[in-house]
C-alpha cells in the first residue's frame, strides 16, 4: 500500500512539473528566446478558433510578408500600448504607394473601419493557446520573470532530493556476505 501511494505521488509531482514547465516554456521561454511577444485575446472577436483568453504569440515580420489571410496584430494608434489581433482580409496601397492592411474579426460581420499601417503592425501570429492568455494576464512581466525562477528552484530541489533519497536508499542496503573457497568473506553488493 505504501509503495502504490508512493508511486502515485510520484507520478502526480511529475505531472504538475512537466505540466508547469510546458506553460511556463510556451508562455515565456519560447516566445522570449525567438524575439516574439504574447499577448491575450480578451474579445470574441476571434472566435470561434481564437475565443477570450487564448494566448496568441506574434513574431515580427516585414509587413511586405504579409499575406492575405494572416492573422495580425496591431497598435490601434501608432506608439499605443493597445493592441488588436484580427486577420488581413485585402491589402492596398495609398497614394504614396504605402501598403495598408484591411483586417477584420474571425466572428465580426463587417471589416474593421480604418485600414491597418505597417508602422502599427507588431507581428503575425505564430501560434495560439487556448485558455493560457488567463494565465498571461493574470501576471505582470516581472511576475512571470519570478514564476520561472520559482519553478526552476523548485525542479532543482526536487532533483536533489530525489538524488539525496537515492542516495541514502543505497546506503541503507547492506551487503551480503558469502563464504569464499579460501575461507575468507567476500562481500557482495
Amino acid at each position: 500500500m505504501k509503495t502504490a501511494l508512493g508511486w502515485i505521488g510520484q507520478v502526480v509531482a511529475w505531472l504538475v512539473i512537466l505540466v508547469t514547465v510546458a506553460v511556463l516554456a510556451v508562455a515565456v521561454l519560447i516566445p522570449r528566446l525567438a524575439g516574439a511577444t504574447p499577448y491575450t485575446i480578451l474579445t470574441g472577436s476571434m472566435a470561434p478558433g481564437m475565443p477570450p483568453g487564448t494566448l496568441v504569440v506574434v513574431k515580427p515580420v516585414d509587413p511586405d510578408s504579409i499575406s492575405i489571410g494572416d492573422v495580425i496584430t496591431y497598435q490601434l494608434k501608432s506608439d499605443q500600448p493597445t493592441v488588436v489581433t484580427h486577420r488581413v482580409i485585402s491589402i492596398g496601397f495609398n497614394a504614396e504607394g504605402e501598403s495598408r492592411f484591411t483586417t477584420q474579426g474571425d466572428a465580426n460581420s463587417v471589416a474593421d473601419a480604418t485600414p491597418v499601417r505597417p508602422v502599427q503592425i507588431r507581428g503575425v501570429k505564430w501560434y495560439s493557446v487556448p485558455y493560457l492568455g488567463h494565465v498571461n494576464s493574470a501576471l505582470s512581466g516581472s511576475q512571470r520573470q519570478f514564476a520561472v525562477y520559482v519553478v526552476a528552484a523548485l525542479l532543482l530541489a526536487y532533483a536533489g532530493f530525489q538524488l539525496v533519497g537515492a542516495l541514502l536508499g543505497r546506503s541503507r542496503r547492506s551487503p551480503v556476505h558469502t563464504s569464499a573457497i579460501d575461507g575468507q568473506d567476500e562481500e557482495l553488493t
